[in-house]
């Protein structure tokens, strides 16, 4: 199956647009992707014509919006092919659904002198839920170092595993450096050693295919407006049996089977952990989305974006006083960079001004800063709609722009 870009453009109304004059050239893909127009309507949709809670009416709308949600929930667990229906709980998004396991995993299984081990290179909300865990319960957080170009040491990481280790957390891929991290080797690793893995996706799911069985881990973290869906909706994947062994991480209705003064029981997988009424519309046009990428076609996709940031990365590297961070020879379509010494956001302001949009900062990644000694990148990140030409006009303008920052 070949893409064809112009059409799926199509999809994405609001690329159609002009900032400051010039043509909108959306390169802020990890942060957000766009939402091609089907998701949008289905959203709109949901609230103009079946807006209800679920799960607890008798009438109509009830058991429309009961059944889109349940079948959503179908939808990912063949997405990312879990064994299970009821593994796929539905939260407000990745942060959220680390946040959960970082809680309710570690109430369970986690006591003083125990350690937890993260990398050096992940997304602020793969460190901070994990801190306070570790806080809460005494115990100690290590941390796999990675090479300058952006791999993991592995050597190190197996040396850091002993039978005080409770968990292991990763992400998939790196929202700065755009590395692809071995997960399989490192659940394997870790396995050998009985410790479970979780590992955030929120970079991975709208890259590449994502087989949750063949990976083999025990968590998998995503967000929905990370993948052409909707904000508000994130998804868990957790192994039912270490879910079922672990607390409510919240608690009010539909997470309880029955409620006394005395006492409260709680409600099966995956209800236990979807505590109050959810965000059930962008749970809905999440399908949508997934919809949209499977149609066409996540190889189609990865090959694509590969495509253009190889092409990127070329032309980048011919321009003067141009610094890539993140070399990685497998990496998905992230490229941080900074232009001689200026400071990544009048690199940034100046991209503005010419349409495009880029991300600037430390990408809530500041550990990733502090080991290249910078206060903070440039972020150009790519998606299915992205083509050539806006490539083109990227050279372009940082060609432009270079002489003034140097």
């Amino acid at each position: 199956m070949t893409m064809d870009i112009s059409n799926t453009r199509k999809l994405f109304p609001i690329l159609d647009q002009e900032i400051y004059g010039k043509p909108l050239v959306y390169l802020d893909n990890a942060a957000t992707t766009q939402k091609p127009r089907q998701v949008i309507e289905a959203l709109s949709d949901y609230y103009l014509t079946q807006n209800s809670n679920i799960h607890r009416g008798a009438h109509y709308l009830a058991a429309k919006s009961t059944e889109d949600y349940e079948q959503c929930r179908h939808r990912v667990q063949e997405f990312i092919n879990a064994r299970h229906s009821h593994e796929i709980v539905f939260t407000r998004g990745t942060t959220e659904s680390i946040n959960l396991v970082a809680y309710s995993f570690c109430q369970e299984f986690l006591k003083e002198g125990d350690e937890i081990i993260i990398s050096g290179m992940e997304h602020h909300s793969d460190i901070v839920p994990w801190q306070l865990a570790c806080g809460r319960h005494k115990a100690k957080l290590k941390v796999i170092p990675f090479s300058d170009e952006g791999i993991l040491d592995l050597e190190t990481f197996r040396g850091l595993l002993n039978d005080k280790t409770r968990i292991v957390a990763v992400n998939h891929v790196s929202n700065t450096l755009g590395t692809i991290n071995p997960i399989k080797e490192i659940v394997e690793t870790a396995h050998a050693h009985n410790i479970p893995v979780l590992v955030d996706g929120a970079q991975a799911v709208s890259h590449m295919p994502v087989d949750i069985q063949s990976l083999g881990c025990d968590f998998y973290c995503f967000s929905g407006h990370k993948m052409y869906g909707p904000m508000g909706v994130g998804v868990l994947y957790g192994r039912e049996d270490l879910l079922d062994k672990m607390p409510p991480y919240q608690g009010g209705g539909e997470m309880i089977k029955d409620v006394t003064f005395e006492k409260t029981t709680y409600n099966e997988l995956p209800f236990k952990f979807e505590a109050g009424t959810p965000s059930v519309g962008d749970v809905v046009a999440l399908r949508y989305a997934i919809d949209f990428m499977q149609e066409t076609g996540i190889e189609n996709i990865a090959a694509h974006e590969q495509s253009l940031t190889r092409y990127a990365t070329e032309r980048m590297m011919e321009i003067s006083g141009m610094h890539i961070y993140g070399t990685a020879p497998d990496k998905t379509s992230v490229i941080s960079f900074l232009i001689g010494n200026a400071h990544p956001y009048d690199t940034g302001t100046l991209l503005d001004k010419l349409g495009i949009a880029v991300r600037t900062g430390h990408h809530c990644t500041q550990p990733i800063m502090d080991r290249y000694g910078i206060p903070g990148t440039v972020r150009a990140s790519f998606a299915v709609y992205n083509t050539r030409e806006e490539v083109d006009t990227l050279i372009a303008a940082l060609n432009r722009i270079a002489p003034m920052l140097m």
